[in-house]
């Protein structure tokens, strides 16, 4: 059941009827039936009235012996090769669980009964195989590759409480075959995916620590805000700190803050800051040997708590105003209406149905001369492997790796935050999109499933497959005798995650020309700053509030096979020069020339976008040219701006993220080397299970099999119109992938989606459209249904769960978590 592998067939009937979903969850919703005309001067109930004119114009353009052509469902289509990407089975799921928990040597306990000295299972995934066994299986019809679950393991029954990947297979499940060991080769980290856990007494910490601190100061926070907390269910405010903890010589250092809670259903409470902090000395898991450490207020730090009362109490002692909640905070319609805004904006339509085809099962697409297949995992959410065009592989994997968000700021709750979201997962929070909104209503919506902590969850409709056409033509030229125009029809995979405050929507386009391209947009609410003292990091954007800048940068891979594994990475630049020529008499003429180099060896590996645009980077086959012997290719060029890390050697990060120091990265594809960055990179600064850095070892990048890893992102100084929630608009950054010499001419020139208009004397005297689709042409088939598909809204639901232990597949339940 393709994405639904959760859920056994009984399960999906009930959850369809649920969930109200009255349609195929991998095809576009049916559009609702028409409304039956009414006879005399009324309209039907909630349409507008069309036009006569536009009325005569479609019906004069119809032949009446031509049926409607509007398909409801996606074309089906099989799969060249089952997906080696694809995920565990509901059933090998289940079995991997149920194995696990009878070794005895794993010393297993139910998530839902452990405490915080028991070992759990935190995830469970397939093992993506390795490169070289998926190559020898889609180009050489070798047999699949064995399929190994990929488990994480949440070992707390010790000092040194740790997360532990290893691998379970083969699989099925053979109680005789089958074994675990600890999974290594992908990592840096000599102990491999062993890596402490400095959250495992994360409950202890606010029971035992947090909360008595705040109740020790409780008449003071009583005092300034009227509010506390005490870890009640009432209570008015919240303390949560910096991620990562700070590791500093051996000592596990964090710094919490105190927030506003909102009072009321909306989720603005990172716009609440208060401005006091207290800092904890939290190494080791025995609370009796933590110590506090002091407490910042209005940029002065107190070292004990009764420094901090004594100054409080004093007179002339400054005391700030809080951050509330109120209008400004909220994320429902606010204001003066726009004119005409009421009115139904443009929608677009697919009046003749969906133009690709899907293989549910095998999450396979194609569209045009396009194909891929998708994967999905717990930490990095969607992948696209084995990109080919007409046949010919370019991509063999095109992935998120890591999505880094590094604050500034004179307090310590922003100069020590540097989110790392995949310790957070993109899976677990890709809700449910919203059709007319996240996508088009047309769209082709699939689920998406991941297993956590003996549950596996199913986001309906997570995904969404569109065609559109964009808001401007692909090609266009005028002369004084015609006008040509084609128009710009492109296809795009998209699917939106929730990581704590930020919704950061993933969107992978094709187009007709053969390009790609990757954007990534941001919205959410602002993780802000108390305004004191701090001009130098950030706009004051309300009352008491600093807009906390801070750097995004997520790294993408991009494995290339450009007509074989055999690629390089060729620099073209535009350079000034002067220079004469046998024409110039001698006189030297200051112009520009292009040069070209390549990237030899992975030394030379990292480096940023060329100043004025004016290097061009193109992954090249040298043993591949075209008809005029220049190299064919694909360049890589910005779509929208990008970003890479301004901190230089961060204190948060250390080691953990070295990806980020650098727009474009290139190393030797290996299986050693599958991702760049680790989701609990953050736990281990100074020695993370992948380092990045490590990858540079001067291995040879002329005609090797690699991997640039490109970073997308923004510098964000947040400013009032950040408020309530970042926009789209502006929150943008997108990456290209552009033929380059890889064809012999424009590929959009086959479509026949475009049209020539021949003219003289003020008159057309010719249209020219190239046999696309006129309803009124001889060999016209069907009729196209303009009318858009609404969107019901009422059919959104919940994250979709099914236990895994003990297995329980025919009863779902609805729940839907997020990390704030």
């Amino acid at each position: 059941m393709g994405f639904l592998n959760c859920l056994g067939p009984r399960a999906i009937v009930s959850v369809l009827a649920l969930s109200s979903l009255a349609h195929d969850v991998f095809a576009r919703p049916s559009p609702e039936p028409k409304v039956p005309r009414i006879k005399g001067p009324g309209k039907a109930p909630g349409k507008r009235k069309m036009a006569d004119s536009i009325k005569r114009a479609i019906a004069g353009n119809r032949r009446a012996d031509v049926p409607d052509c509007a398909e409801t469902t996606t074309t089906t289509i099989t799969a060249p090769k089952a997906n080696p990407w694809s995920p565990l089975t509901n059933e090998e799921t289940a079995t991997v669980v149920t194995w696990l928990f009878a070794q005895e040597d794993l010393n297993l306990t139910t998530t839902a009964d452990a405490g915080s000295w028991d070992n759990t299972i935190t995830l469970i995934e397939a093992m993506w195989p390795n490169k070289t066994d998926v190559l020898a299986y889609l180009d050489l019809n070798a047999t699949a590759p064995t399929k190994y679950a990929h488990v994480v393991l949440n070992n707390m029954a010790t000092e040194d409480a740790h997360y532990a990947d290893i691998i379970v297979g083969p699989l099925p499940i053979d109680n005789v075959t089958t074994t675990w060991e600890p999974l290594s080769y992908p990592f840096t980290k000599k102990s491999g995916g062993t890596v402490r856990n400095l959250d495992a007494d994360s409950d202890t910490l606010y029971v035992d620590w947090i909360y008595p601190i705040s109740a020790s100061i409780a008449d003071i926070t009583l005092d300034l805000w009227n509010a506390s907390a005490l870890g009640f269910d009432n209570d008015t405010l919240t303390i949560w700190g910096i991620d990562p903890q700070w590791q500093d010589d051996g000592r596990i250092i964090r710094w919490d803050a105190f927030w506003n809670v909102p009072s009321d259903e909306f989720d603005s409470s990172t716009l609440l800051p208060l401005g006091l902090y207290i800092c904890s000395d939290v190494t080791g898991r025995d609370p009796s040997q933590w110590k506090f450490e002091g407490l910042l207020y209005n940029d002065i730090f107190y070292e004990t708590i009764e420094d901090f009362r004594t100054a409080y109490w004093s007179p002339g002692f400054v005391k700030n105003p809080a951050n509330i909640n109120g209008d400004w905070s909220n994320t429902d319609q606010l204001g003066d209406i726009p004119a005409m805004d009421t009115a139904a904006p443009p929608v677009q339509v697919a009046p003749a149905g969906s133009r690709y085809a899907v293989d549910a099962e095998q999450k396979y697409v194609e569209w045009m001369d396009f194909s891929f297949y998708i994967g999905f995992t717990r930490d990095t959410g969607m992948a696209l492997h084995d990109i080919r065009y007409k046949g010919e592989r370019i991509l063999y994997e095109l992935s998120l790796q890591e999505a880094l968000a590094h604050y500034a700021g004179n307090d310590p709750m922003q100069s020590g935050t540097a989110y790392l979201d995949t310790f957070y997962g993109f899976g677990p929070y890709a809700f449910q999109l919203v059709p007319g909104y996240d996508c088009p209503t047309h769209a082709t919506y699939l689920n998406s499933s991941f297993y956590v902590e003996e549950t596996c969850h199913t986001h309906i409709g997570s995904i969404c497959l569109f065609e559109f056409d964009a808001d401007y033509a692909i090609q266009r030229h005028s002369t004084s005798g015609y006008i040509s125009i084609t128009k710009n029809t492109y296809f795009t995979v998209r699917y939106v995650a929730t990581v704590g405050n930020y919704d950061y929507t993933f969107s992978y386009s094709f187009y007709m020309d053969g390009s790609m391209a990757v954007e990534v947009r941001a919205s959410g609410y602002i993780q802000s700053a108390y305004f004191a003292n701090n001009q130098d990091y950030g706009f004051h954007i309300h009352d008491a509030l600093s807009g906390s800048m801070h750097d995004h940068v997520l790294n993408f891979k991009a494995d290339f096979d450009i007509l074989g594994t055999g690629n390089s990475v060729q620099l073209v630049s535009l350079v000034p020069t002067t220079t004469s020529y046998s024409w110039s008499k001698g006189k030297a003429r200051n112009t520009m020339k292009l040069e070209r180099s390549f990237i030899e060896t992975e030394d030379d590996g990292q480096f940023d976008w060329g100043p004025n645009g004016a290097t061009q980077v193109i992954v090249v086959n040298e043993n591949a040219t075209n008809a005029y012997g220049e190299m064919r290719g694909y360049r890589i060029l910005p779509f929208t701006g990008t970003a890479h890390l301004t901190v230089l050697n961060s204190s948060n990060l250390v080691n953990a993220a070295k990806w980020a120091e650098h727009d474009i990265s290139v190393t030797k594809q290996k299986d050693t080397e599958p991702r760049s960055a680790h989701a609990f990179n953050s736990q281990d600064v100074w020695d993370p299970p992948v380092d990045f850095a490590k990858f540079f070892d001067c291995e040879p990048l002329r005609n090797e099999d690699i991997v640039l890893w490109l970073n997308l992102g923004m510098h964000h100084i947040p400013h009032s119109g950040d408020l309530p929630n970042t926009v789209m608009t502006t929150a943008h950054s997108g990456i290209q992938f552009m033929p380059s010499n890889y064809f012999a001419g424009d590929q959009s020139r086959r479509t026949v989606n475009q049209v020539r208009i021949d003219y003289a004397n003020g008159s057309t005297t010719a249209v020219n459209s190239f046999g696309q689709y006129n309803v009124s042409s001889a060999d016209a088939t069907c009729k196209p249904d303009y009318t858009p598909v609404d969107g019901n809204l009422w059919a959104y639901t919940g994250d979709i769960v099914v236990r895994k232990f003990p297995f329980d597949p025919n009863n779902p339940f609805f729940e839907t978590d997020s990390i704030v």
